[in-house]
């Protein structure tokens, strides 16, 4: 029984919409940054536990500090020296996952939001549209341009980056990278009414040499028509 339970929590790792599963460099940096936050509280965690069971363990030790050194040394000090690095490395981590100005600007598709539909556009393959399914080509990277029809939604594709906000009448920007073909998934990441739940699509990852063909054949699909 005891070993069941880490292969439970583990399995939660897994999926198709899990974080800590990435398939783009990106999402491979939010991924770390996650386990290095969880290290950090797992330290932070122990070292109070070790004062907790000091305090229990030997009534009156600690008793020779005063109050102020326990609240400053306790309260400030101690979070500070575990809480303060893992500020840092996760404004570093930030600051790369952004668009770097001057880089060679990626090929461009806009993600366009409506209650319950993904709407997704090719506007330099012609103009192409696709609806629920988001084609990419694997190995380059990709600036989604997204923006909302209707009310607040969030575009995630949590395989290949964060999150982010589609806003009626405001258009973000969000670069992604698939590492590899395959078939994944993504979803409305922002509660907007009662078929939020539904609100999801599929991404299906392309060898480069292939995506205009693809691209072409689910123009025609009946779905993407609808």
């Amino acid at each position: 029984m005891l070993q069941a339970g880490p292969i439970v929590v583990l399995a939660g790792c897994k999926g198709p919409l899990s974080a800590l599963d990435p398939s783009g460099p990106a999402a491979a940096s939010i991924a770390t940054m996650w386990w290095v936050m969880l290290i950090g509280a797992g330290v932070l965690f122990l070292m109070l536990m070790t004062l907790f069971v000091l305090v229990v363990r030997r009534p009156g030790w600690g008793s020779s500090v005063s109050p102020t050194r326990w609240i400053v040394m306790g309260g400030l000090v101690l979070p500070a020296v575990v809480l303060l690095p893992l500020l840092a490395y996760g404004l570093v981590v930030g600051e790369r996952l952004l668009p770097m100005p001057g880089s060679a600007p990626p090929q461009r598709i806009e993600a366009v939001a409506q209650q319950w539909t993904w709407t997704f556009r090719y506007p330099e393959r012609g103009g192409v549209e696709t609806r629920n399914v988001l084609l990419l080509p694997a190995g380059t990277p990709v600036d989604m341009v997204v923006t909302s029809k209707d009310v607040i939604h969030a575009f995630w594709a949590p395989r290949f980056a964060g999150k982010i906000d589609a806003v009626p009448g405001k258009v973000n920007r969000l670069r992604i990278q698939a590492n590899e073909p395959g078939r994944f998934e993504g979803t409305c990441d922002e509660f907007c009414g009662t078929g939020h739940a539904r609100m999801r699509f599929v991404i299906i990852v392309h060898r480069p040499e292939d995506f205009s063909a693809a691209l072409a054949q689910a123009a025609t699909a009946p779905e993407a028509k609808r």
